[in-house]
């Protein structure tokens, strides 16, 4: 099987650093964002292995994986 990488958009980036920073703010504390941010690296490392396990999206090619109350979003791309 050949290597698979992830590549986060900008756009991505920047809306998972918010929720890190909403969550850093109302709890008064890092726990649960480092806990999210956790739980978003083990899906990634299932995804790796399993990449047609999300969930088809109404967007052409795109599937969606779920944590908690988050969506993750991503297409799969082969490259030559």
């Amino acid at each position: 099987m050949d290597e698979v990488s992830i590549f986060w958009t900008k756009t991505a980036v920047k809306q998972k650093n918010h929720i890190f920073e909403y969550w850093n703010n109302r709890n008064f504390s890092t726990a649960y964002s480092v806990k999210l941010n956790l739980m978003i690296r083990e899906r990634l490392n299932l995804l790796k292995s399993y990449l047609e396990m999300g969930k088809m999206t109404e967007f052409k090619e795109t599937r969606a994986i779920f944590i908690t109350y988050y969506s993750l979003l991503y297409k799969i791309e082969k490259t030559i």
